[in-house]
């Protein structure tokens, strides 16, 4: 058995908790895993996990060596990556993360054509709201919305973008125009309940300054695309992205409000983590995603 093979299964059982949760991800048995680490134990000379019916957990060494073991895993990617970066055929498995509702109409779509450019590429999506360490939990990039403030990652702009407050013409003759971000007291408002975030409120900008307004309405939800929907209904206003509702404002559908007060640089951005040498797998998604993405008339057309 290989040291790479050892390390690598020691890193993903620490990571997983479990044997078994581990050995699913390599295609093994929980046997074969417990095997590979007694391997790197006997070699290292030292205990590394303690194991007992309730689980797993590190020992003191352990912990200090599974970091030393992630380090030399990503040296070892990057090496792979630099040669890998020269070559002219794209190739490998390229995991994804992005959030749910864009992922599904602005990422997944686009996955068939990229993937018949490198047919020797496999592509894994993950479209979940939850912010994922990509490190930690495996992934070669990811795509977020807003600012990436995170020294470990580096941000590549993809579209610009903010977060406006919107509505339907029939809803704002109903109910007026809000003129500043304190008449949202007086609206509807169609926002993230507790579980779906946004608990400081809905943030704008005055003199330079961000600010946030608490919001209330008669539905919340955890949904991004639910609330988008209720406010295609005229149900009430939303603080929505810029890249959501183009095709709507472009019709006349929805409208938007308080525009002199939204936060700027709310953009759409590539991350992934600092590396010496980028994947050529990586490097083409963002080009690709980012070439799509500024075509005239992209976002007016609609989700895919």
């Amino acid at each position: 058995m290989d040291r790479h093979t050892e390390i690598r299964s020691f890193v993903l059982v620490a990571d997983k908790g479990s044997f078994a949760a581990a050995a699913v991800v390599e295609g093994v048995t929980p046997v074969v895993m417990g095997r590979r680490l007694d391997a790197l134990e006997r070699r290292v000379g030292v205990k590394l996990m303690h194991r007992s019916t309730r689980g797993l957990t590190l020992t003191d060494l352990g912990e200090q060596f599974v970091d030393q073991c992630r380090q030399l895993l990503r040296d070892f990617d990057e090496a792979e990556s630099s040669i890998s970066a020269q070559r002219s055929t794209v190739r490998g498995h390229l995991v994804v993360s992005a959030p749910a509702a864009f992922g599904r109409r602005h990422v997944g779509p686009h996955a068939p054509a990229f993937k018949a450019r490198y047919p020797a590429l496999k592509v894994s999506f993950n479209f979940t709201d939850s912010v994922v360490d990509l490190v930690r939990e495996g992934y070669d990039m990811a795509i977020r919305i807003g600012d990436v403030t995170d020294p470990n990652y580096v941000p590549v702009r993809l579209f610009p973008n903010r977060r406006v407050v919107c509505g339907t013409p029939g809803y704002f003759e109903r109910m007026g125009v809000p003129r500043v971000p304190e008449d949202l007291a007086s609206h509807n408002c169609l926002a993230f309940n507790l579980q779906g975030g946004q608990q400081r409120g809905w943030t704008f900008s005055r003199d330079g300054k961000p600010f946030a307004v608490r919001v209330d309405g008669d539905l919340d939800c955890n949904d991004g695309e639910l609330l988008y929907d209720w406010v295609k209904m005229g149900l009430g206003i939303g603080w929505r992205s810029t890249w959501e509702i183009q095709a709507e404002l472009k019709r006349g559908e929805l409208v938007t409000v308080l525009d002199d007060y939204a936060m700027a640089n709310y953009d759409i951005q590539a991350v992934y983590p600092q590396q010496r040498y980028l994947p050529a797998k990586v490097r083409h998604f963002i080009d690709y995603l980012k070439d799509i993405y500024n075509q005239p008339g992209y976002w007016e057309r609609g989700p895919a």
